[in-house]
């Protein structure tokens, strides 16, 4: 029976983990797919990896150092980017590139794969003990907190950077804030679904709630909700047939897209997508 296994404290830490985890990347995906961002968490993650091997290859708390290579990668593409006017996607193609590689030479340089590598790699919710719980709920829980603070002044910015900048929007400081946020929520989101896999929690829901046509503020609340039942089920799936919580994650949420683009194609939701509404916006202004 499901209320068997739901009784263990490790599937309750699983999925408390996981829901706080699941609100992050849905709430912090959503500014990432509307600025055309979509693949900027794949590329904080294989930064992550880079950071990783890094962590194992000097002997230091692997977590430490992904942080830190992530953040400081995030930081440094976003100046070079502004700097020298290279595009959104060729700078997360390089970031992309440069963490993938540098992870390779490392990992190599340590004598192979362990299975902690292998945790990061996959995903090892089902393992997270009491005091990972307790610090990933006061991240998660802060990196909300911001981003509801925040919420005007980074819809105006992921709207139309020009006008934001007009109304007095500090948006160069935003940014960074901003893609700091992104990269610890990468992070933290490791041990949920794995470095491989993080991205299609951060995007999925969202591009999924973006195609029914809704405000800005129900298609946040449509992503998380997304984002928190795909976890959810996942997780309580994978016990009882003995499969990773990671995979059962996203191919729940991939269900959860073709779903919804048929469902859209069949009419059933004929809003125009947020994306095209912002676009079109963009063009009145202009």
């Amino acid at each position: 029976m499901p209320a068997d296994f739901l009784a263990y404290g490790f599937m309750q830490r699983a999925l408390i983990t996981g829901i706080a985890a699941a609100i992050c990347c849905a709430m912090v995906g959503l500014y990432l797919v509307l600025k055309r961002y979509s693949l900027f968490g794949d590329a904080l993650s294989h930064m992550a990896f880079g950071g990783i091997a890094l962590g194992y290859f000097l002997n230091v708390y692997p977590i430490w150092t992904a942080t830190a290579v992530s953040v400081s990668a995030a930081m440094g593409i976003t100046k070079l980017r502004k700097s020298t006017r290279i595009s959104g996607d060729a700078a997360i193609a390089v970031m992309l590139s440069a963490g993938l590689g540098m992870g390779v030479i490392l990992v190599s340089a340590s004598h192979g794969f362990t299975i902690d590598l292998f945790s990061f790699l996959f995903g090892s919710v089902l393992l997270t003990n009491l005091t990972d719980t307790i610090s990933f709920l006061g991240i998660s829980g802060g990196i909300i907190a911001v981003l509801l603070a925040l919420r005007k002044p980074l819809l105006h910015f992921t709207f139309d950077e020009e006008q934001a900048k007009i109304n007095g929007v500090p948006v160069e400081k935003l940014n960074y804030l901003f893609i700091g946020l992104a990269a610890v929520t990468v992070i933290i989101t490791m041990r949920l679904v794995g470095i491989l896999l993080i991205s299609a929690l951060i995007v999925l829901p969202n591009i999924t709630s973006i195609m029914m046509g809704k405000s800005f503020r129900k298609t946040m609340a449509i992503s998380v909700s997304l984002s928190v039942a795909a976890t959810t089920s996942g997780i309580i799936l994978s016990y009882p047939l003995n499969l990773a919580p990671s995979g059962c994650i996203v191919m729940i949420l991939v269900a959860m897209y073709v779903g919804t683009l048929l469902a859209r194609r069949a009419g059933i939701f004929s809003g125009k997508p947020l994306l095209r509404e912002m676009q079109a916006g963009a063009r009145e202004k202009s």
